[in-house]
Parts: C-alpha cells; structure tokens; sequence
C-alpha cells in the first residue's frame, strides 16, 4: 500500500510504520479539503448497515476558484509537561484540626491533592502531560470521569487562564498565540448549544454568514452549507428545526452532528471535542466519529475525550491517551495497546473491547492503596523506549508560516485568509468580517427567532394593554380639582414604574443565549460590540409598539392635558422610559447568572428606584445621605417629565376658591360657611378671593414637588442617556464576564 502512494500522499503517513502495518488504512480515501465537498455520508449509512457497495463520491467544488493540489506536510500539535493545579475548600472537622499534619496532604490514594493551607488545599488536575496530535488524526482523550479529559481539551484550545497552566503548546515547533488559535481552530462543547427555533439549514447558514468572509458570494457559502449538511448526514432533517422541550425537533444524533458542523463551517486546521459521543445511542455515536474522521483526512487535526468507545469507534482512531486522575497511564496507538498491557503484566483477553478492558483496569488501580503508579512510571519507561525507536523514521515538521499557507491554498480556513504576510499571526484575521456584516446577521437572527415564537412579544404586548386599560378605568377623566391633582401624581408614579417592571421579561432573553454568545465569541465568530448594537437595535421596534400601545391606551382616557404635541411628548417619555428599562434589565442579564436571582434583584432595584423618584418623599424632603440615590433613581426623570408636561400650562388652574379647603378637616363644613371664611381670609390678606379666584397654577404644583430643577426635554434627554450608559455597561459585563476560561 505504501509503495503505490504518491510522494505529496506520502506525507501524510507520517505516524510509525508498524502502526500503519497493524492497523492499514486506505489514503486513497483522503480528500482535499472539507469545503471542497466531502463524500456524501451514505457512505456511512451502509458501513453501519453493513452494505459494502461503494458509495458515489462528490464532484469538488473549489470553493477559492483554485486548481487543487497535493497534500502538504501535515501539521503537529504538541503539548509538553501541562500542569494545572486548582485550590479547593478543605472540609474541616474537630480532628482535621489537630491532625492536619498528617491529612493536609490527602489520602494516600489521591495523588491529585497536594499540601494548602488549613481551609483550603490544592487538587492538581493535570500533572505533568505531554504527547502530540498530527494532521489527518484522531486523538482521543480516554478516562474515568474526574480524571482530566475535560482539562486536558480546555489546556490545549486556551481555555484556561495563561497564568493558572504550565506547560507549553505549539503547533508545528511555535507556540500558539491566543488570537492566532482562535482563529484556526473551533472548539465543540459537550452541551449542545443551539437556537431552539432554527432549522438545521439554517442553523448552518448564520454560521456560515459569521465564519466566512464576505468576498465569499452568497450562492458559494450557500454550496459549502449544502456540502456540509450532506457530510454530516443532515439532508433529511435539513428543514427541520432543532426544537428543544416544547418543541418537536431533530434526534439527539443529528443535533449533535449540528453542533460539530456550526463549528467547523470554516474549516479549521485544529478541531476540539468534549466529549461528542456522549448521551448518544451506539450507531449515532459512530456517525459522530466517523464525521470526525473525513473532517481529519480532510487535512484537521481532531483532539477529542470520550468517555467509553465501542469496538467500532475504537478502529476509527488513531492515537489514544489514557489519563488517570490528572497523569497520563498511556498514550499511543490502539493497535499498541494489547502489547502495552501484557508487558505491564495483564494481557488483554483476545475477544475483548481493548479500551473497556483498559479502563476497568485503571479503575482497579485507582481503587488499590499504591493507585496507578507503577502504571505511570512503566508508561514513561514505555514511552521513552517508544521514543527511541521512532526517532529516525518521524518525519520533520514545516513552519507554521509554510503550513498555514499551504492549508489555505488547499481551500482550508476559509475565514478571508491569505498567504502573502510575513508571520502566521497576520495571515489570517481576527474576524471574518466587518461589524455592520455581523450586526446585520444577529439582527436577521434574532429577529427570525422572534417570529417563530411571537407568544413572547404577545405576552408582553398583552401585559402593557392590560395594565393601560386597568389604570385608564381607575382613573377616568380625572378633573382638575385638588382631588384629581393627587390623583393624577399616583397616575404618573404608578405608570412610569409599571413601564420599568415590564422591562423584567427581557432578563430571561440574553440569560437563554449566554452560552451560545460564549461559544460564538469564544472563537470570534463576532464582536462582542456587534451582538451589543444588534441587540439594542432589534429591541427599539417592540419597545415603540408597546409604548404606543400603552400611550394611546392611558392618554385621553385618563384626561391628561397638552392635546397632539402633549400626547407626542408622552408617548416619547414612556418610549424613553421602555428603553431606559430594557438597557437596566438587559445589564443586569449579563452580570447575574441566574433568572430567579435576576428577577428578586430587578424587583428589589426597581422598588427602590420608586421609592426615591420623589412621588412618596419630595426632594427637598430626602435626608442627604440619601439624595444621590435620587439622582440615580431611573423613575426620577421620566416621572418629572410627565408632572411638567401636564402641569406646565400657567392658564390652567387646579385651585379655585373653596377648593383651597379640601383635603382638610375644613372640606366637610358646607359651602356657605366656607364662603364666609374666604371672605374672612380675604379681608385679612386684603385682597379679594371669590368662589373663582385661582388660588393655585400647575407651576405651583410643580414647585410643591419639587421638579423644577430640569426642563421635561432634559429629563427626556438623561432617560435616554441612561439607557445608552447600561448598554455600555452591558458590552463590559460581556467583555469581562464571558472570557470562557478556567482561572
């Protein structure tokens, strides 16, 4: 099989040749690149079905409008002594106290915890690990759950804090930068985070539109979907959408093929997989897997865990890597693996799954006073004989520089590429297009997830004219007596705070995408400031038909002054005041994690703001070591707005004559004898005060209330303004807050 393949496929068998021998695999399967149109997964289908026909392969499309070429020399990754230790709470006790010499260090059978302090102590998760990944491979990371396969992917994909690991990464002899493997690689989670209401099309095309760049025509991105769709073997469920609990949607499987495909769209050099196969039945665990082979041979490097891998996964991959409680008890190939364990002196039965029988083995150890360590310490005599052995026959890595470029001008990382720079870092960009673009592709999304549930804005909608309708009976055609003056200032207090605490619905909505937003972001499919500006752009539409909705519902029915341009303005100040809300709620979504913590904290702050708007307590009133929070109370401004925009005409009167005694002891005293005291008052004010002598202007009101520090068009102005400041806040909660990483 060797001597017939060519020279540039030659390259590609860069692995040990006695695992080649013991474990042929036909090359001549290799295709050029993932988006030049893989082969269709029937072929899968009838390995699983056990059809041995052959399965017609795909024309290629080349998707740079470039001739194919031969395979490259592969990429390398290699990682060398990863450490990673973690502090954790020690559990005290009355004993542990006085004995914490002899317990400080744990028990003899838990090597991962070393010496701390008396609360706490420090667990090593990775100790000392090291081995390598190569291009058209699948490494899987095998072990009991708690034994580091999780940290391990995290190490090698830059998900833990520079400071916290140890150890060194490279790709091809150079250490990975951050930003450059962001870039080159992708990183599929174990959840599969997916929008409920989206089809598996499209799905794909919004990862399509994110991770493609925009030289790239819509009809080529729409063929690399087609093409992908068609190898992850979605065709049938291609116009189906994901679902979720009340929804009926895709298999667990196809999902789980969904997750892989979202994030290989690009086709990345280096693919990371916590654990795919998990949660899936055996034949679409191998599917899974049997995708991630073609995604290797199509020049990727595949690192994946996996908990237990049946007989059929095991003879789809290529290096495994046995870890045990942080510490690697092997690593190499699966055809090696009988060899290793009958030197370590239990042989593995001939009719047996080699992995189960590896993995019960570890247990074993794991659970013996000495745990594994005569098994780490044969697999470093193994290896370095191992080492020995092959150090003639490897093959010599390229440059990064070399092998990037040849990548890309295989069709690989299609994310606006080029291979004319001087180092890797500036070949590939940081993002595969402008913002406007994806500001335009998160606005098309969410506003395509908003129609396919419209029961939300519904609800919402239904809640505002609800509560307008409830406040427009309760205060219907108010008058203009000193009755209907109070009554119109709990009007106003009561409707500015209800428009703030119908905001609350909107906390839910970023807490659902957080972890779709992190895994997005993580590999910058977007900017962080684009999904801010989309969100805030996608929202005004809803938040100007609710406040329309509740202005045109309150307004006249409550008798409120200022005819059209009183009805503009009042309509503004609630738009404002919506805005304002959704900005405080929407902040808030991105520094609390949890919707029932959310929603007591958007109550409490709510409240609060309420309290010191200064309906229940005046300005002047407030005690100073309280008034800044009536300058930070969100109610404050539009609330004072409305007061001066319904009391603000010097020739309505409110107060005329014997008005001035109601809402004393005196308003219950007849008319008669009410007169005789105006007269009274009159002559000892010397002046005349008849029955329509106006006692009291909507500017003596508003002086009363103390709102005549702002005019209502700069309390409109700072509303707005503090919608704009928590949208600001809102983009530094996410640039802070979703780093992604383990500390």
């Amino acid at each position: 099989m060797v001597e017939n393949m060519s020279p540039a496929r030659d390259t590609v068998a860069f692995f040990n040749y006695t695992e080649l021998h013991n474990r042929p695999r036909s090359f001549a399967s290799l295709s050029p690149s993932l988006g030049e149109l893989l082969k269709r997964v029937e072929e899968v289908r009838r390995e699983v079905a056990g059809d041995g026909n052959e399965t017609p392969v795909h024309q290629v499309l080349d998707m740079n409008g470039k001739s194919l070429e031969p395979r490259s020399l592969p990429f390398v990754l290699s990682f060398n002594s990863l450490t990673y230790s973690v502090k954790v709470r020690r559990k005290i006790s009355f004993s542990s106290v006085f004995q914490r010499g002899n317990t400080l260090g744990g028990s003899p059978a838990d090597k991962t915890v070393v010496d701390g302090s008396l609360f706490t102590k420090t667990k090593t998760l990775l100790n000392n690990i090291s081995g390598e990944a190569r291009e058209g491979e699948i490494m899987a990371v095998l072990g009991a759950s708690g034994s580091g396969k999780s940290t391990l992917i995290d190490a090698l994909a830059n998900r833990i804090a520079k400071g916290s690991l140890k150890g060194t990464v490279t790709l091809n002899s150079e250490v990975l930068e951050s930003r450059l493997l962001k870039v080159i690689s992708a990183y599929v989670m174990q959840d599969d985070l997916l929008f409920p209401m989206l089809t598996v099309e499209e799905t794909l095309m919004f990862s399509a539109e994110f991770r493609l760049p925009r030289t790239l025509s819509k009809s080529k991105k729409k063929l690399r979907v087609q093409a992908l769709i068609d190898q992850l073997g979605l065709r049938n469920a291609a116009k189906t959408i994901i679902g979720d609990e009340g929804h009926r949607g895709v298999s667990g499987g196809e999902r789980r093929r969904v997750s892989i495909g979202i994030d290989i769209i690009h086709d990345p050099i280096i693919l990371f997989l916590d654990e795919p196969t998990s949660g899936l039945d055996s034949t679409s665990a191998f599917m899974v897997v049997k995708v991630l082979q073609r995604i290797a041979q199509s020049g990727s490097i595949v690192v994946m865990s996996v908990h237990q891998p049946s007989y059929r996964i095991l003879g789809l991959l290529d290096r495994l890597l046995f870890l045990s409680r942080g510490q690697t008890v092997y690593s190499g190939s699966p055809a090696n693996l009988p060899q290793y364990f009958a030197e370590f002196g239990h042989p593995i039965p001939e009719n047996e799954n080699r992995t189960e029988f590896a993995l019960d083995r570890i247990r074993e150890l794991e659970g013996s006073p000495e745990g594994t360590k005569n098994l780490v310490e044969f697999h470093k005599s193994w290896q370095s004989m191992q080492n020995i052995s092959k150090s003639e026959s490897d093959h010599q890595s390229i440059s990064l520089k070399e092998a990037i470029s040849a990548s890309i001008s295989r069709g690989k990382l299609v994310s606006g590429a080029t291979n004319n720079d001087a180092s890797p870092n500036s070949m590939v960009p940081t993002f595969a297009n402008p913002f406007w673009i994806e500001m335009a592709v998160l606005s098309k999304r969410s506003v395509l997830n908003s129609r396919r549930m419209p029961e939300l804005f519904g609800i919402r909608l239904g809640a505002v004219l609800v509560t307008g309708f409830i406040l427009a009976t309760m205060f219907w055609q108010l008058d203009n007596s000193p009755k209907g003056v109070q009554e119109r200032l709990g009007f106003f207090a009561f409707a500015m705070s209800t428009t703030f605490y119908t905001c609350a619905d909107a906390l839910p909505v970023f807490l659902q995408e957080r972890y779709i937003f992190m895994r997005e972001t993580a590999y910058n499919a977007y900017r962080r400031s684009s999904y801010v500006l989309s969100h805030s752009l996608v929202a005004l539409p809803a938040l100007i038909f609710l406040s329309l909705a509740f202005a045109a519902t309150t307004f006249w029915a409550v008798g409120l002054d200022g005819g059209i341009s009183g009805f503009l303005f009042y309509f503004l100040i609630i738009f404002a005041a919506f805005w304002a809300g959704s900005s405080f709620v929407t902040f808030l979504s991105g520094v609390v994690p949890h919707v029932m913590l959310g929603y007591t904290i958007v109550v409490a702050i709510l409240a609060y703001f309420l309290l010191f708007s200064g309906f229940f307590i005046t300005r002047k009133r407030i005690p100073d070591y309280w008034i800044w929070f009536h300058y930070l109370s969100l109610v404050k401004y539009p609330y004072e707005a409305v007061l001066q925009n319904e009391f603000d005409n010097p020739a309505k009167c409110f107060v005329r004559g014997v008005q001035i005694f109601d809402n004393t002891p005196l308003g219950l005293v007849p008319t008669a004898m009410k007169l005789k005291l105006l007269e009274n008052l009159s002559n000892t004010l010397g002046m005349k005060i008849t029955r329509s002598t106006c006692l009291t202007t909507g500017s003596d009101i508003l002086q009363q209330q103390g709102v005549m520090d702002l005019s209502k068009w700069n309390c409109l102005l700072v509303t707005v303004a503090w919608g704009f400041l928590f949208r600001i806040l809102f983009y530094f909660s996410l640039l802070i807050g979703s780093k992604n990483k383990r500390r």
